[in-house]
């Protein structure tokens, strides 16, 4: 992954909160989103969500391991494509494991029952809107008043 798009996908994602919304693929072909919470590592082009052996997603991504993870924050929105893979690294647990994850997983992370999610990303799309809502707001009016079309920030893919 280019250095420039890697630091400007990282910055995004960082900036955007520590929740993002993965999407499977159900064995029916069905899309499913769901809020995860992402675990803070450095941004290198993967992600990682804590999950539960036996839950749905876990299952979707045995039939379709293509996820696709959003992240946004109001003026800024990335999506991630990737793949996903399950991983049972202990070490790798202990090292994303905090107090929000044994909210959820109480018996710590040599828990059989629990996995962790590494999803690969292969692509990103981003929508950045230095300035924020106001930003927003003054580029509407902007349009409006000049009949010029809205020039809403940047927007850019790039391959990861």
């Amino acid at each position: 992954m280019a250095d420039d798009d890697a630091r400007k996908v990282s910055a995004l994602i960082k900036s955007s909160g520590r929740i993002g919304m993965l999407t499977t693929t159900a064995p029916d072909g069905t899309l499913t989103s769901r809020p995860m919470a992402l675990q803070e590592v450095e941004f290198d082009g993967d992600l990682w969500f804590f999950a539960e052996r036996v839950s749905r997603k876990v299952a979707h991504l045995a039939a379709h391991p293509q996820v696709n993870v959003t992240v946004g924050s109001g003026s800024t929105w990335v999506s991630l494509t990737g793949t996903a893979t399950l991983d049972d690294d202990t070490t790798k647990k202990k090292e994303l494991w905090n107090a929000a994850v044994e909210a959820w997983f109480p018996n710590g992370p040599d828990d059989p029952g629990v996995t962790l999610i590494k999803v690969n990303g292969e692509s990103a799309e981003y929508w950045d809107t230095p300035g924020g809502r106001v930003a927003s707001l003054l580029s509407f009016a902007k349009a409006k008043a000049t009949g010029k079309p809205y020039e809403g920030g940047e927007n850019e893919k790039v391959q990861l």
